[in-house]
């Protein structure tokens, strides 16, 4: 790592969270010229933002809730994301079988009708009333509704979402440090102008031990579920907006389905569970609201939120789950605006933006979801306008993420990797096309050839050195979880002796130590 100067460790922004609110409003700012340092205690994405239902999505089920802002904005938000990183988007078509003792016709038409019109669609298409005896999406079903409904969503690779806008911070000169606790933050007097309280102190302290002091003039709280914890324990104060934590689970099991939509289920208690093809080989089933009350870093999904979507999947699916056929289980803790909502359903979406301006500011951010952080950054960064008259004007709307270049449909570009390796096997080279698009030139900084040998040694079955490398000096990865969970998904394709031997062969290397911010 570099030394960092006494003057480097004056900053405008601090950012303290490096989820996808943290990360978004790093790359945001950065990019309007301000100097900016995010700190994260774990990893990047290591909770909320790695535990979605990875999905980009308008929320249908909201406008059940007359969120019509919300889903306008969330909508808005589909297309301007697809185009930004088309390798880790994509569309999505859903199936929602009709229930009709659930919800009548009409008003599903409704939804859908407002739910396509609410917002310009450019790249996905309509809402369709379909036959689903007739049908593909039919065949996997138990009782086959006669009526189901399609409209279109957007997937997402939610922690390569957060991974990406980190790289593109930085490349913007942000510094990005993981492992990292702000454990310490006050006001107090400018250096120039010895006015008390005009600029913030922050301490941090490093997974290492060594601590580290520096001043910012504005700080940003996206702490997630942390965020009224970090208020409390590191500024020592009471938060003006109470949070709400909801926990939601999601179970991963064999492939149930041979087709490419995926389903939305109106279940018979008016929870909305999705069933959604993953990483080829899988279906994703959730999502769960429960009310959580516990450390948001000990999250699991219980046996009682495992065994209910089994029952879930179970009686809409042919084929029977139980919890013996889970390969996978995750949860994270959505923190969302405290409200009188009885149901955790039931609690807005939305976000909130606090702003505590007796003197140097601080932002606090509460609630949101995935699909609305570049929004919720160009707004939370419009708050703190007043305190950077010189920052730049918006500017992501329209921008690329790293990798999303592709000049070409993803599935063309995946084509040309698999012809410029032809030695690695395709589902490897698919791999790398959905996970990092042009990224993956950056392994072949030093071999203009780009020839199979400077990806180095297969250190797990398709996983290789130059990717590993690539991974610890580039994206901040510091362990096997790092890679075979968030910047990859191989933990599901290999056996689960791999991670202790790709963490062995990292700290063999030095990769450990080596993966700096």
């Amino acid at each position: 790592m570099e030394a960092v100067t006494q003057e480097a460790k004056t900053y405008d922004l601090l950012i303290v969270g490096g989820g996808i609110n943290g990360t978004g409003i790093a790359r945001d700012a950065a990019g309007r010229g301000l100097k900016v340092l995010l700190c994260e205690q774990h990893d990047l994405a290591a909770h909320t933002s790695s535990a979605s239902t990875k999905l980009i999505h308008g929320g249908l089920r909201y406008l059940e809730y007359y969120e019509f802002s919300l889903v306008r904005k969330a909508l808005a938000e589909r297309e301007v994301l697809l185009a930004a990183a088309p390798h880790i988007l994509w569309p999505l078509r859903f199936v929602m079988p009709h229930e009709p003792h659930l919800r009548p016709a009409w008003m599903i038409r409704i939804g859908l009708f407002l739910y396509d019109h609410l917002a310009r669609r450019r790249q996905l298409p309509a809402s369709q009333t379909v036959r689903l005896d007739q049908h593909p999406t039919g065949a996997p079903l138990r009782h086959a509704a006669r009526v189901g409904f399609v409209y279109s969503d957007v997937w997402v690779d939610d922690a390569r979402l957060v991974v990406l806008n980190a790289v593109d911070a930085a490349a913007h000169g942000a510094r990005i440090l993981t492992r990292t606790r702000c454990a310490h933050l006050q006001r107090v007097a400018s250096a120039e102008t010895q006015a008390p309280g005009t600029v913030w102190q922050a301490t941090l302290s490093h997974a290492d031990g060594r601590q580290e002091t520096v001043t910012a003039k504005a700080v940003v709280n996206a702490a997630g579920p942390w965020a009224q914890r970090f208020l409390e324990q590191a500024f020592h104060a009471e938060p003006d907006t109470t949070l709400r934590l909801v926990k939601g689970s999601h179970i991963v099991v064999p492939q149930l389905f041979d087709h490419d939509h995926a389903y939305i289920f109106q279940h018979i208690d008016r929870r909305i569970v999705f069933a959604i093809p993953y990483e080829q080989a899988f279906t994703l089933i959730g999502t769960t609201d429960v009310d959580y009350r516990g450390d948001p870093a000990l999250v699991a999904s219980s046996a009682e939120e495992t065994q209910y979507l089994c029952a879930v999947a179970s009686h809409y699916f042919s084929t029977t789950l139980s919890p013996a056929d889970v390969v996978h289980t995750f949860a994270g803790v959505r923190p969302l605006m405290g409200d009188a909502a009885d149901e955790a359903a039931g609690v807005t979406r939305d976000y909130h933006l606090a702003l505590d301006a007796a003197g140097a500011p601080l932002l606090s951010v509460i609630g949101g979801k995935i699909t609305t952080f570049r929004r919720l950054a160009e707004d939370a960064l419009a708050k703190l306008a007043p305190c950077f008259p010189a920052m730049g004007q918006a500017w992501t709307r329209d921008a690329i993420l790293p990798g999303g270049d592709l000049g070409m449909s993803p599935s063309d570009f995946a084509a040309q990797l698999r012809r410029q390796f032809p030695a690695v096997a395709p589902a490897v080279t698919d791999r790398w096309a959905r996970t990092y698009g042009t990224q993956w030139v950056r392994w072949l900084a030093d071999d203009e050839r780009g020839s199979e040998h400077v990806l180095g040694e297969e250190v797990v079955p398709g996983l290789y050195a130059g990717e590993v490398d690539y991974l610890c000096h580039r994206e901040w990865a510091r362990t096997a979880e790092d890679i075979l969970w968030r910047r990859t998904k191989l933990g599901l394709h290999l056996p689960p002796t791999a991670q202790a031997q790709l963490d062995a062969w990292m700290t063999a290397q030095g990769l450990h130590a080596g993966a700096v911010g």
